[in-house]
């Protein structure tokens, strides 16, 4: 594996000191392959951040998981493997056997030598200079809040959640740490538009984009047999798709077992996510996926005549109502928005545990003016997304975590039966969606100017009115 110099362990301005010694790593005989060294020498050079976007099977996480054991030996620190959701962490690193030597991938890149004690049950690693390893997962990024973490590494970045990056980033840049992100792509979400800034600060980031005709790591016979395999899976088009997604990094491909692919598709087609003001004398209504322990999602929108303006989306995980409360009076008084109803699903109206209050009660005290949305299947609240998508204009504030997250919003896939589940992938897209899907079933009764305020009783909206057909342009 090659040698490092290692920090004596310590406080954090030990962690800093620039005073080394060196330490023998066991060599394990890996080698970083022709198309990796680029991304290995920016590392190995001090690069605080690298975004890799690489074909399937290009060896992403091989290249991280070493260059972080070399980092470890080199700081003494804590270093994180993140991907998207901490269940799935398990399987894709933590047990994971290479198919060509039969063993562990953890095994061979973090030698028991070098260990002082592993931790099965939390995916964690000790070693003997005090640096530690975890696999984490982004869906629980709220737990790692206030670690002193030194490196992290984001796999599979795209289908992670972007409110990860936010969360992670002050701890940091505090420590002067470092933080790769490798993936393939998703549609264009959080990852293209990281891409494409790191494309553009080149003196900050590393960037590099890879298909399989840039390394040459597949044959023309493997290629062709994957193809015909994607396409017995999931059909002839969506089967082709899927092969040029995960092999030439394309980033328009439909993604497997989207909901809103065609009609999220047709949106970026006809160029409605874009920068407007919204209309000053229309009120701004919110459509809210209250969580609990999950997060919180919020749409603002606006109906102007036959069209709705999608304003602004914002999504945390773990912020309780005041949070809220302060991020809509924020928007109020740094766009100047009219005050409009707060759309919030049936359920809002159960008294929450522990309180004699229901949320809407409690929304209540905190100059909300929560409106309950009739009570639907899940069914017909995906229908009736996709039949208000197309009447949508979204602005470019949503693009990060809203219009990706109902891009990449999609089925549970069955590898046993081959086919999709009729449920979905509870992943960070799904609350974003929920709330989508709560503005889809309540922005017929929002369409009226004036702003409707709660009754004292009920909070139900009436039923809406018959759809508006056609559409404005702005």
């Amino acid at each position: 594996m090659g040698r490092a110099e290692r920090v004596p362990p310590g406080s954090m301005g030990a962690m800093r000191s620039r005073a080394t010694v060196e330490v023998d790593l066991p060599h394990s005989g890996w080698k970083p392959r022709r198309h990796q060294k680029k991304l290995w020498r920016h590392l190995e050079r001090g690069g605080k951040r690298s975004i890799a976007v690489w074909h399937r099977r290009a060896g992403k996480d091989d290249v991280c998981l070493h260059r972080t054991m070399i980092a470890a030996m080199q700081r003494v620190g804590n270093y994180w493997h993140c991907l998207p959701e901490y269940a799935q962490a398990r399987k894709a690193i933590w047990t994971a056997v290479n198919a060509h030597t039969g063993r562990r991938r953890i095994d061979e890149v973090f030698p028991h030598e070098l260990r002082a004690n592993t931790n099965d049950n939390e995916m964690f690693i000790r070693f003997h200079n005090g640096s530690t390893w975890q696999v984490v997962g982004s869906d629980s990024y709220d737990t790692t809040v206030g670690a002193s973490v030194v490196g992290i590494v984001y796999s599979e970045w795209a289908l992670a959640n972007p409110s990860a990056w936010g969360y992670h980033r002050p701890m940091l840049e505090e420590n002067d740490g470092w933080a790769i992100f490798v993936t393939t792509p998703r549609g264009r979400n959080h990852a293209h538009a990281m891409f494409n800034h790191a494309k553009r600060t080149p003196g900050e980031w590393f960037s590099e984009l890879l298909t399989v005709d840039d390394t040459g790591q597949l044959s023309k016979a493997q290629l062709a047999e994957t193809l015909r395999e994607y396409q017995a899976l999931y059909g002839a088009d969506v089967g082709r798709a899927q092969y040029s997604q995960e092999y030439f990094c394309d980033w328009v491909a439909a993604i497997l077992g989207a909901y809103f692919a065609l009609e999220m598709q047709e949106v970026r087609n006809e160029s409605r996510i874009l920068e407007f003001n919204a209309d000053p004398d229309l009120p701004v209504h919110r459509a809210w996926d209250l969580g609990m322990r999950d997060d919180t999602s919020v749409w603002w929108f606006q109906v102007a005549g036959p069209q709705i303006l999608v304003l602004d989306h914002y999504a945390v995980s773990g912020g309780g109502l005041p949070h809220f409360a302060e991020q809509i009076e924020l928007r109020q008084k740094q766009f100047g928005w009219v005050d409009g109803n707060d759309y919030v699903p049936h359920d809002a109206k159960v008294k929450e545990w522990g309180t004699s209050r229901t949320r809407v009660e409690t929304m209540q005290q905190f100059g909300l003016k929560p409106l309950l949305v009739p009570w639907a299947t899940f069914q017909d609240g995906i229908n009736a997304v996709r039949r208000t998508l197309p009447l949508c204009v979204f602005h470019t504030r949503t693009e990060e975590t809203g219009v990706a997250a109902l891009e990449q919003y999609r089925r549970e896939w069955d590898d046993e039966k081959k086919a999709f589940r009729a449920t979905d992938v509870h992943d960070w897209t799904a609350h974003p969606a929920a709330a989508f899907r709560y503005l889809s079933l309540a922005w017929r009764y929002a369409e009226r100017k004036e702003t409707v305020r709660p009754k004292s009783e009920g909070f139900t909206i009436p039923p809406p009115a018959e759809q508006p057909k056609g559409r404005i342009t702005l």
